[in-house]
């Protein structure tokens, strides 16, 4: 199976790099792979046409994008981050999310 691609949105893409790194290492704890970065609002569209993401996910602060995404990137999952998740940088719970919205959980993990 070839490697997904998470993409996660904030404001300037650099405030979602820790989630960024918590999510990869959580991956990486459970022997997963995933492709997940960051990105600006403005950068979305370009990135989300270069890498082809499996999900997206919205920072709580951009959270008004979300239906302008959805219509833009009908073809996949486009989600806001958990607010308190992204609070407190939980990557195991993001990356959870993003495995539910893509399907990616085995049923004994559901």
């Amino acid at each position: 199976m070839a490697e997904k691609t998470i993409m996660l949105v904030c404001a300037g893409g650099m405030s979602s790099s820790l989630l960024v790194k918590h999510m990869q290492d959580a991956a990486a704890d459970a022997h997963l792979h995933y492709r997940i970065f960051a990105t600006g609002v403005q950068s979305a569209p370009d990135k989300y046409a270069k890498f082809h993401p499996a999900v997206v996910l919205v920072g709580p602060q951009v959270r008004f994008v979300i239906d302008r995404f959805r219509v833009a990137m009908p073809d996949v999952p486009v989600q806001m981050i958990n607010m308190h998740s992204y609070g407190v940088m939980d990557g195991p719970v993001v990356l959870r999310t993003a495995r539910e919205l893509m399907g990616d959980l085995p049923a004994a993990e559901n």
